[in-house]
């Protein structure tokens, strides 16, 4: 399975039920599919960087998710038919995550070649 990162901005007129009964249906469409929702952050009403219609600000939504693109064609696909919804984005993670993993791996190997107390220690002039 595949990691996704999936960001929705909605009105910032919405109630806070309005806005957990959106989050709930969403879990739900992830979760109907077989797969799983990670984490859920609502980041709050934030300011737009330009004006969408009439909207200066919205309420940011941020899904951590794992599935497959059958999933997220679903996810993608409930949010544009919402009115409450301004705009959404999804991200695929696991690539980025991989090559984080590699450069760490990478730098703890050549960090274990080092031998503690090298030349640099003790070239060190005396004041």
């Amino acid at each position: 399975m595949r990691s996704y990162e999936l960001m929705f901005i909605v009105i910032p007129t919405v109630t806070d039920e309005e806005l957990e009964k959106l989050v709930v249906q969403m879990e739900g469409v992830v979760n109907g599919t077989g797969r799983e929702v990670q984490s859920v952050e609502r980041m709050g009403k934030k300011k737009l960087a330009y004006r969408i219609g009439k909207f200066g600000e919205g309420v940011y939504v941020l899904f951590h998710l794992k599935g497959s693109g059958d999933t997220i064609k679903e996810f993608e696909r409930r949010l544009k038919v919402m009115d409450s919804v301004l705009r959404y984005g999804t991200v695929r993670v696991d690539e980025n995550i991989k090559r984080v993993e590699k450069v760490k791996a990478a730098r703890l190997k050549k960090k274990s070649k080092r031998s503690p107390g090298g030349p640099a220690e003790a070239a060190a002039p005396a004041i």
